[in-house]
């Protein structure tokens, strides 16, 4: 009875990340930014834990696989790609005033490309049997937090400053990176020695001031710091 009931802790941890995901997406459509990002954060930690979970019950399952990643696909995927629908939508976000007077009420849908991409990544990583101690191409949760955190900690930067246009190439970036066949170090620690985590350990040095100096928008410089020292110091 015990070990039936056991097997059943991971998924509903899992379910826990679902329903995390379904509330930031509904929040996301109200222009709520910040219980949006709460509300992946919370799906991030749950899904940090299922998998652990399921490692130290000894209960992993084929079904546990593809519910974290439906789970992942609303919480990292959609819902991040809401919180941009709803940001294009702000009445304060400029557009450039040569655009035809059409385009501004199509253009948020290309928000939705981040979700397609999301949903190739992790259809890719579910067949890919080189990503099991690090990554190929973006994580889903990366790219969610980049974006949860760009629009709660600048939002009034980007209204200010920045057009919609310019967030478009950011979009297909985001979304090319996401399927790339890029190596990726993973945050995962095997001990705590120098030589086997030195680029976690860079990783973590470099995080710290960010976040001090830049607040919530310093998790979106964390996720670039990320990119960045992916790309130093990936083998050819």
């Amino acid at each position: 009875m015990a070990n039936a009931i056991t097997k059943h802790i991971p998924n509903t941890v899992t379910c826990f990340n679902l329903f995390s995901g379904c509330i930031a997406c509904v929040v996301a459509f109200e222009a709520k930014y910040e219980w949006a990002m709460c509300f992946i954060v919370l799906g991030a930690i749950f899904d940090f834990f299922d998998g652990m979970l399921a490692r130290l019950l000894k209960a992993p399952s084929p079904i546990g696989k593809e519910l974290d990643s439906l789970a992942d696909m609303v919480t990292f995927g959609l819902a991040p790609a809401v919180m941009l629908f709803s940001f294009f939508k702000e009445p304060s976000l400029e557009y450039p005033e040569m655009m035809p007077l059409f385009l501004p009420q199509y253009l948020p849908f290309v928000a939705f490309l981040l979700a397609i991409f999301s949903g190739l990544r992790l259809a890719k990583f579910n067949v890919d049997e080189r990503q099991t101690s690090s990554f190929i191409g973006m994580p889903t949760p990366a790219n969610a937090l980049f974006w949860s955190s760009l629009i709660v900690g600048c939002q009034s930067f980007l209204i200010n400053y920045v057009s919609a246009l310019m967030i478009i190439p950011f979009i297909l970036f985001f979304c090319w990176i996401l399927v790339a066949e890029i190596p990726m170090f993973s945050l995962k620690f095997k001990n705590l020695s120098w030589k086997d985590n030195k680029v976690t350990y860079i990783f973590l040095a470099g995080c710290l001031p960010l976040l001090i100096f830049l607040h919530i928008g310093g998790i979106a410089a964390v996720i670039v710091w990320y990119i960045l020292l992916s790309l130093i110091t990936r083998k050819n």
